[in-house]
């Protein structure tokens, strides 16, 4: 389990350039010369964000778990648009998964080898146990507080856009790989590879944030 200081935002980049000295290199999106090409990299992610369409246009900053509101947020503003008289098609949602966050963007298999309810601090609804599994991506009865409520898969289907903080990746799978007496950019590369259908891998969350604005979406922020 990760210490308070790893998960303090105040020790971000502290923990960052703690994590470059002990792997011997910077984080990957920094310094990607002799680096093999990595699935769904995040210099897509320019070309990612011409994809946000419509009049009305939002994006959620979302540094933290914070029970599931980065995912029910973006469904409320489709519902809501959509009683209002906005078709989907006239509207986009951009939400940031990055800092605490980023687990939400990763598959089950990932948070079962690298124990991810516990070093980032979300319990299982039904057991109150470190959770085993993502329950937002295809929520299973009872992870949502309304059976109504869509999930990650089925918002990005309709067109909401998830994507998550290469760095923050970078910089926790590194304390984790520490932890775990693991080859820190052996564990980078997994977690990047369990990055879930749909979901597009940039830089950073705060990079995201600014071209989002840049796209002209408005800012809310759906940390705790």
């Amino acid at each position: 389990m990760l210490t308070s200081d790893v998960k303090s935002r105040r020790k971000f980049i502290g923990t960052l350039a703690a994590t470059a000295s002990l792997t011997g290199m910077t984080v990957p999106f920094l310094s990607q010369a002799n680096a093999k090409p990595v699935k769904k990299s995040a210099h897509a992610a320019d070309a990612w964000f011409e994809g946000v369409k419509g009049d009305h246009r939002i994006v959620y900053d979302a540094p933290e778990i914070h029970d599931g509101f980065p995912i029910i947020w973006p469904w409320a503003f489709y519902m809501t648009n959509n009683q209002t008289g906005t078709a989907d098609e006239d509207m986009t949602a951009v939400v940031v998964l990055r800092h605490n966050a980023i687990p939400l963007a990763m598959e089950d298999r990932l948070w079962q080898k690298y124990n991810f309810g516990q070093v980032f601090n979300m319990n299982d609804q039904k057991t109150s146990k470190p959770s085993l599994r993502n329950p937002y991506y295809e929520p299973q009865e009872g992870d949502m507080p309304l059976p109504v409520i869509d999930g990650i898969k089925k918002q990005i289907d309709r067109g909401i856009m998830y994507c998550v903080c290469e760095l923050a990746i970078s910089v926790y799978s590194g304390a984790v790989a520490q932890q775990m007496n693991m080859n820190p950019e052996e564990v980078t590369k997994d977690w990047i590879s369990g990055v879930l259908p749909g979901i597009q891998v940039v830089p950073s969350g705060v990079w995201a944030l600014g071209r989002a604005h840049e796209h002209n979406c408005g800012y809310i922020y759906a940390g705790g």
